[in-house]
């Protein structure tokens, strides 16, 4: 198979769908490896790297994409690539669909095979793709939380972890999962005050378990996250269902009862937000007010850690790419269910329910198109 990388356009965006060792992996499989020139360069990747881990390097976006079987990407196509995407072109890639109707109707337009990664899905529920940049982008919320509550920057001038004699920050985070304990995590480490909020209370049952300090687990009802908001310092917004628009859970008026200065950091803002109030902002021009509540609605954080990023990510799509590499669409959904809940767009239909309900479309199961 001939898999194409372009570079990634999104705003600041410095990920690359592989590092040359995973090209490597690929070539020495059999297969061929297009990589636009200059993709790597925001990860510390060379073209030359690239070179002689087996890669053609190729001048331009639409060469990659029109030569390729496969393009594996980062970001989900910006409006300038849709052109690009066709029915015999296999997209891999994160899509986050449920918040993205023009994409959505662009796939289904030119019958674009499309797997997204944060909706491939292990029988313990778990989303092997989607894990390691909600770890990234937990841990960057606070990063990015404690740099927004100093005053220079718009905050109430707190410091995270406080001094003796001087209260710490108090952080609030809606969700448990991987963001919200990955969030915890550094916050705890920081010093500072730290409550999560869950509707499952097995999983604050063993968050409460595993992390120590000041922490503590409240059970998710309007409200609890209306008064744990009130009192916040910064809201860490992780909520998730995956595939669907996220659920808003922090409405207008409890924004309007939010101390000035606070900071809202949205995580899931590629699903829509859980936050009423926020919408997408990038790395160029990251934050806005609402009520004198500083908003960061980023929807790529971890392109600001490429590195890192790139490395963590393809480590979890890498034995994925192989499979599809190998065997074809086709051939590696039926092998593979979890990689067939990746499967969003297929022949001009929507195989993922959540993606269908969120724009009211027809579902169309994937078994039935194969």
């Amino acid at each position: 198979m001939i898999i194409g990388v372009p570079k990634e356009i999104k705003d600041n965006e410095y990920r690359v769908a592989l590092p040359p060792g995973g090209v490597k992996t690929l070539t020495l499989r059999g297969h061929q490896v297009l990589v636009q020139k200059d993709a790597g360069m925001g990860s510390g990747f060379t073209n030359e790297e690239y070179e002689q881990a087996g890669a053609k390097i190729l001048p331009t976006a639409k060469e990659v994409w029109g030569q390729a079987d496969m393009v594996m990407k980062v970001k989900e196509p910006r409006p300038e690539e849709y052109d690009f995407m066709h029915e015999n072109l296999l997209l891999f890639t994160y899509l986050h669909l449920a918040a993205e109707p023009e994409l959505t109707q662009a796939l289904i337009d030119r019958k674009v095979p499309s797997v997204a990664y944060e909706t491939v899905e292990l029988p313990d529920r778990t989303l092997p793709l989607l894990t390691p940049m909600s770890e990234v982008a937990g841990r960057m919320s606070i990063q990015v939380g404690a740099h927004y509550l100093e005053r220079a920057n718009g905050g109430a001038g707190k410091l995270m972890g406080g001094v003796p004699g001087v209260r710490p920050a108090h952080v609030v985070i809606i969700g448990g999962g991987v963001v919200g304990t990955n969030a915890a995590k550094m916050a705890l480490g920081m010093g500072a005050q730290v409550t999560v909020l869950d509707i499952d209370i097995e999983r604050l049952r063993y968050l409460d378990d595993v992390l120590h300090g000041k922490f503590y687990t409240v059970a998710s009802n309007p409200v609890n996250v209306a008064e744990a908001t009130r009192v916040a310092d910064l809201v860490v917004g992780g909520v998730l269902i995956p595939g669907a628009r996220a659920p808003q859970l922090v409405t207008k008026e409890m924004i309007s009862q939010m101390k000035p200065g606070s900071v809202i950091v949205d995580v899931a803002i590629d699903q829509g937000g859980c936050v009423e109030t926020i919408k997408p902002t990038s790395h160029s021009n990251p934050t806005y007010l609402v009520d004198d509540v500083v908003h960061y609605g980023v929807t790529n954080m971890p392109g600001a850690v490429p590195r890192t990023s790139t490395y963590g990510l393809s480590n979890a799509t890498l034995p994925y790419a192989i499979k599809l590499a190998d065997m074809g669409l086709e051939a590696a959904v039926q092998q593979d269910v979890p990689l067939a809940l990746g499967v969003n767009t297929y022949k001009g239909k929507v195989t993922y329910q959540a993606v269908a309900e969120a724009f009211d479309k027809e579902y169309t199961p994937l078994a039935d198109l194969l």
